[in-house]
């Protein structure tokens, strides 16, 4: 692939020396281990473009950051950036946006910590790096998965932690999009969990994940504690990541009208409350860009190179009460999408003239995911499961899809996770009830460090096919821990000579449970 390198030559060419020197501050500092800042929880990039890319680092102490860059692990000619400061404001973490680079070029990028209140007190440098987007055409490989450290299953060290990540990184992906349940905000852990096998799986504890997530620090320890795994602070260092986000963010089955009165473990009520504060800390402990004047918005586009444009959808934000609506006619109640964010999305995939539209969804179409599953009641993604025609929030998706038939955008794919297992999925207008759209694919990952499921039933409305599906059998039973294997990732290969786009997906071991390669439809 792409990244030619070796990450320990490059981590260990950052020598703390070559960078104090470099940026003008005294040496003796370095000797003061003590009174030095930390870089607590790595390095992370994301949301890289052809000429730009966004970093994130945390401090322990009220610091300036500063930021070099440099194309080559030598920094023998380093860009220097001017310093910001990470302030207990946004809880030390601090985000910088490295503009102007040239395209389809490696970028190191080197971070130090100098202590306010005392400036020549300089942390131990550390090194990232990311890949920008291609200008012309070339290989391009990306991962996607979701779902981490749920139902119960967080950092077991004596397990090898959340290993699925040093599996992604050995294909060296250009970047990696985790669609959603990035972090358990809902799923306190225990010390220890007995498995089926006789032996235990012991939890790496900390105090914000003893309980469920409330206040702004409890939603910002989510983060911190998936940052402490060794898997994903190396990935991170290697591979940017593309973030949305989904309900656990917040609290299982997120939305406006959630009502937590009957459960106990919150003493706060308010989800609008528990949402703000979710939101916050997902855009401070993410490299994700801001919008100047949306700054909390999820959804965006990210385009990579002529080959290739990613439509991140927010799921969460926008939507209606979970089954409250099952009319035949849009209102209100109906929407899971949102007019401006579908509205948006039309005219985005119109617009786009690369070779493939990738649409990151954070809910599968067809799967049928129930709000509630004891009396499977209640519509919580979008099918409603009457495998009738479109009603409730499938009328915004056969709208959609609808638009790109009439539009006649071609060689859009799907990616999406939640649910606990992999999948291909092919919809088939001639085997929907709803029929006026094009055919197109759904993948399915994920978990990528969280308990297994499924498979779910397939709702009939969009005419969903099951090409592929792995999943626990009924004789291995639910929430299945990660040390069994079921976890999973997807790899999307785009050749760049023949634009053929494949897609595997593959299992915490590596294998290769499932391949397909699809021809882009060409324009005559």
């Amino acid at each position: 692939m792409t990244m030619k390198f070796s990450r320990r030559g490059f981590l260990t060419s950052a020598s703390a020396t070559g960078f104090a020197m470099a940026t003008g501050f005294a040496m003796p500092s370095l000797s003061r281990a003590a009174s030095r800042p930390q870089i607590t929880h790595g390095l992370q990039s994301g949301d890289v473009t052809t000429d730009s890319g966004m970093i994130w680092a945390r401090t322990d102490r009220p610091a300036r950051m500063m930021v070099e860059y440099d194309v080559t692990d030598s920094f023998r000619n380093p860009v220097r950036m001017a310093p910001i400061n990470a302030l207990p404001e946004s809880d030390l973490a601090a985000k910088r946006l490295i503009e102007n680079l040239p395209s389809d070029q490696d970028i190191f990028y080197r971070v130090q910590f100098a202590d306010l209140n005392d400036i020549n007190a300089l942390s131990e440098p550390m090194v990232g790096h990311f890949r920008t987007a291609p200008a012309s055409r070339r290989n391009i490989r990306f991962a996607w998965s979701g779902d981490t450290a749920g139902q119960g299953w967080g950092i077991d060290k004596d397990r090898g932690g959340m290993k699925t990540y040093t599996t992604m990184a050995k294909h060296q992906p250009d970047f990696f999009i985790h669609s959603g349940d990035t972090v358990y905000a809902d799923g306190p852990l225990k010390d220890e969990v007995a498995l089926k096998d006789g032996t235990v799986w012991k939890n790496l504890m900390t105090q914000e994940k003893s309980k469920v997530a409330e206040t702004l620090a409890e939603y910002r320890g989510q983060w911190k504690y998936n940052l402490m795994d060794d898997n994903v602070r190396d990935f991170n260092a290697q591979v940017p990541t593309f973030f949305q986000w989904d309900d656990h963010e917040v609290v299982n089955n997120w939305s406006d009208a959630k009502n937590l009165m009957a459960d106990d473990r919150y003493s706060e009520k308010n989800v609008h409350v528990l949402a703000a504060r979710a939101s916050r800390a997902f855009h401070e402990m993410t490299p994700i860009r801001q919008t100047p004047s949306e700054p909390g918005r999820v959804y965006r586009q990210i385009s990579y190179g002529p080959m290739l444009d990613v439509f991140f959808l927010d799921l969460r934000s926008y939507r209606g009460p979970n089954g409250a609506s099952m009319e035949a006619e849009m209102n209100p109640a109906s929407r899971i999408l949102g007019a401006e964010q579908l509205a948006w999305l039309k005219k985005s995939l119109a617009a786009s003239k690369a070779t493939w539209k990738v649409i990151a969804c954070d809910m599968p179409i067809g799967l049928i995911v129930w709000d509630n599953w004891k009396e499977k009641a209640g519509a919580e993604a979008v099918s409603n499961g009457d495998h009738g025609a479109a009603k409730g929030r499938e009328l915004e998706f056969a709208d959609l899809l609808r638009f790109i038939k009439n539009a006649d955008i071609e060689n859009i794919v799907w990616l999406t996770a939640d649910v606990h297992y992999t999948a291909a999925h092919y919809y088939n207008p001639d085997k929907a009830s709803f029929q006026d759209f094009k055919p197109f694919w759904e993948f399915v990952s994920g978990p990528i460090h969280a308990g297994t499921f499924g498979p779910n039933d397939l709702d009939k409305t969009f005419g969903p096919e099951v090409k592929f599906v792995k999943a626990p059998t009924k004789e291995q039973g639910a929430n299945l821990p990660p040390s069994m294997g079921l976890q999973f990732f997807g790899l999307v290969d785009i050749d760049g000579q023949t634009e053929q786009l494949t897609v595997r997906l593959m299992d915490r071991d590596d294998s290769e449970l499932h391949k397909i390669t699809l021809d882009p439809v060409r324009r005559s």
